[in-house]
């Protein structure tokens, strides 16, 4: 199935073939061509009558052309594409409102003159060849010619047969040496691998490129024709098999190991036979046809067969993109599902347009073959080449990057102890630097490839101040920036190992290193974040200096309007630095009494057995009382009748005391009650102190439970508590005497009636 043949990559693959046909093309411009054979061509296009009108023609054509086209004289041929610059000094939209469409009128005519001039040649050297007494082929020769070539043909590849099936074994010994070891290594391992397979292949590729010279230098019997003929194959060989042998090297169909790309083995095997037919007929095509027709009729046929071999190979090209169009859409569509954010929203529009980018790539190199034979196509194919290497090593360098670090960094239990948060604070961090450092490749390789295409000159713009500038601007702020996280990862790090609870803490410790972490981790990010704009601002050129004057005024401002929440910042890190108040403490502070919630660097939050929740700003807290810190005290007043006696009352006490240190408080009871003595001899008791010392925060818990004891011992001992009485006095006179009262009972009227009754 297709669907089952093709991934991303098959697109890549699909964007790399103008490169190989482009390549091939260099050929043409670089194929020896003698001059003696070019002067033995003009001679008879000049004793051919017909040839010779036409080619007159063709002169006065170009002359029309020239003076028309132009009022600024005749244009200088360059041997490359113009750059960037010269673009714009020389295009008419620097002269008149017209430029597009006299740009494009230009462009058309080139092409128009192009195939014309192409066309009157080819007619010309057809009428040449076939005038009587002119241009007559030698048939013996040419055949001779051609069956030395096809030995040698022969000859050289069955050599290079029989060495790629004498290298297998080495390949399959690398493959599995590949297959095995750590994940962690495998980019490393698998790059190893294939560079030591490709020195193979390259190895096979040059010594049966030795032996067809060897072969050639058998066959070439004839002279520098027949030699000639033999090098362009040669020359061809070598070529185009290096361009077969890097297409092995990335997807060495038959050793998965070796594979650079995800790729199974039909897509694999698909992809390498694809992209090695269009580099075999391109190349043996243009390299090696195209110079032997230069030589032996005309060049006109010789660029005719140029174009129409450039022509099929687009074709070809195109009629496979719109097989596999729907293919590899639904495969892409497939991976954006499993992506999110911007690479499922460019995966998606990837899918939808690809072949329309893939087609117009292969149109781009058609045209410029026909616009400009001689420069562009060698122009394309080293621009192709660069881009396709630069997105190759940006892409191998994030993926041995990716498998360095691992998805997840473990660290020992150790350094886990000491600092807690490191390993989490890792994972987080360096995924993001990965996604920049993708970012900053991605926009590497789009400047680089832009440079190749010369949408700018690279060079000459990093020459100049400002490019310089920039540069270095970019660097020092990629700098700033690695430096803030390592500090922050450093300092972090080292306030948890500071204020991190060693051991078995209490929950109180943990409760203030919760806190204080809180603290530092603000104070130091703000301060980190602070800084690093400042330096980051005045790295691209903004003068910081009335900034720090803004902000300097700016905090005066504050300072004056904003006392008390200054002067609450700075008692709430006074605070928490002397350590007066923790999470889940119960505290008096600024005239509210509760359990700490939350305490911040402005409040501190409590809330009361009520449940009322109190917000208290650390400026209004004169005094912090807190009940739960180390240890605490029951005092107990236990007051007894004046005619009880005190030792027989104690006693009672302790025994109330030690019946409490074994229940359900015994962990809460720090050491052993504390008698204190008669503390006061009041109106109506004698008081008795106690003192029993408890866990922090348990000290109203164990006071009510001996409160409970105390009265349930008390009253089994017949021990008085004295409570509350009222006395009547009714006075005295001079004597001492006191009167008669006069006492009524109630209902008395109603018991004398009922008396009366009885009787």
């Amino acid at each position: 199935m297709i669907s089952q043949r093709l991934t991303l990559a098959r697109l890549i693959a699909f964007f790399v073939i103008p490169l190989i046909f482009s390549s091939a093309a260099l050929g043409e411009s670089a194929a020896p061509t003698s001059r003696g054979d070019n002067y033995s061509v003009l001679a008879d296009l000049l004793e051919n009558n017909s040839a010779r009108s036409a080619l007159i023609e063709q002169l006065r054509s170009q002359a029309d052309t020239g003076n028309t086209g132009s009022s600024e004289g005749p244009r200088e041929e360059n041997s490359h594409p113009p750059s960037s610059s010269s673009r714009k000094a020389d295009s008419p939209a620097a002269n008149d409102e017209t430029s597009i469409a006299r740009h494009i009128a230009e462009i058309t005519a080139t092409a128009g003159d192009n195939i014309k001039r192409q066309a009157s040649a080819l007619i010309a050297a057809l009428a040449t060849l076939t005038d009587e007494g002119t241009g007559a082929v030698d048939t013996s020769a040419a055949l001779a010619a051609a069956v030395n070539l096809g030995i040698l043909i022969t000859a050289t590849f069955a050599v290079f047969v029989a060495l790629r099936r004498a290298a297998k074994a080495p390949f399959s010994r690398i493959d599995a040496w590949a297959s095995h070891g750590s994940q962690k290594f495998a980019m490393l391992r698998t790059v190893t691998a294939v560079t030591a397979a490709g020195l193979v292949d390259l190895a096979t590729v040059l010594l049966a490129y030795v032996a067809g010279h060897f072969f050639a230098s058998l066959l070439s019997t004839d002279g520098a024709g027949d030699s000639t003929r033999l090098a362009l194959f040669l020359n061809a060989f070598l070529l185009v098999e290096g361009v077969k042998l890097a297409l092995r090297m990335v997807f060495a169909s038959r050793f998965p190991a070796l594979r650079l790309l995800p790729l199974s083995q039909p897509q694999a095997t698909y992809c390498n036979r694809f992209l090695a037919r269009i580099a075999g007929f391109t190349g043996y095509g243009i390299m090696v046809l195209v110079p032997i027709a230069n030589a032996s009729t005309s060049t006109a046929l010789g660029g005719a067969l140029s174009t129409a071999i450039v022509l099929l190979a687009a074709l070809y090209y195109t009629a496979v993109v719109l097989k596999h169009r729907k293919g590899l859409r639904a495969q892409l569509f497939n991976k954006a599902e499993k992506q999110s954010g911007s690479s499922r929203i460019a995966l998606r529009l990837l899918a939808r347009s690809w072949h329309l980018l893939a087609l117009l790539y292969a149109l781009v190199v058609v045209l410029t073959s026909l616009l400009r034979p001689e420069t562009a196509l060698p122009f394309v194919a080293l621009a192709t080449f660069k881009t396709a290497a630069y997105a190759g090593l940006g892409a191998l360098l994030l993926v041995v990057l990716r498998q360095l670090i691992g998805k997840e960094i473990q660290l020992s239990d150790a350094v886990n102890e000491q600092l807690p948060h490191l390993q989490q604070r890792l994972n987080t961090y360096i995924p993001t630097g990965l996604k920049i450092l993708r970012a900053l490749l991605a926009m590497a390789i789009a400047v680089f490839s832009l440079d190749a295409w010369s949408v700018f000159d690279l060079g000459n713009w990093y020459a100049t101040e400002a490019g310089r500038s920039a540069v270095s601007s970019l660097i020092d702020i990629l700098l700033i920036l690695a430096l803030s996280a390592g500090v922050w990862i450093a300092l972090a790090s080292f306030i948890e190992h500071r204020l991190s609870p060693a051991g078995k803490s209490s929950a109180a410790a943990a409760a203030r290193a919760e806190t204080l972490l809180g603290l530092f981790h603000t104070s130091l990010a703000i301060v980190i974040i602070v800084m690093t704009a400042m330096i980051v601002l005045s790295e691209i050129g903004v003068d910081i200096g009335p900034l720090i004057a803004g902000a300097g005024v700016l905090g005066l401002a504050v300072g004056f309007g904003a006392q008390k929440l200054v002067q609450d910042v700075i008692n709430g890190v006074f605070i928490q630095l002397e350590n007066a108040i923790n999470t889940g403490d119960y505290v008096n502070a600024g005239g509210h009494e509760g359990t700490v919630e939350r305490v911040g660097i402005r409040s501190v939050a409590l809330r009361d057995l009520f449940g009322t929740y109190h917000i208290v700003p650390f400026s209004s807290v004169e005094a912090v009382s807190n009940y739960t810190r180390d240890f605490a005290y029951h005092l107990g007043e236990y007051g007894i009748a004046y005619r009880e006696n005190i030792d027989k009352a104690i006693e009672h006490l302790q025994a109330a005391f030690d019946e409490l240190a074994q229940g359900e408080h015994k962990d809460d009871i720090l050491e052993p009650m504390q008698v204190a003595g008669v503390s006061a001899l009041a109106d109506s008791s004698v008081n008795i102190r106690v003192l029993i010392k408890t866990a922090p925060g348990m000290q109203w818990a164990v006071g009510r439970a001996y409160n409970r004891l105390v009265k349930m011992h008390f009253d089994n001992a017949g021990i008085e508590i004295p409570f509350p009485h009222t006395t009547l006095y009714f006075g005295e006179d001079k004597d001492g005497q006191s009167p008669p009262a006069n006492v009524r009972l109630a209902n008395a009227g109603s018991v004398v009636a009922s008396q009366d009754a009885d009787n």
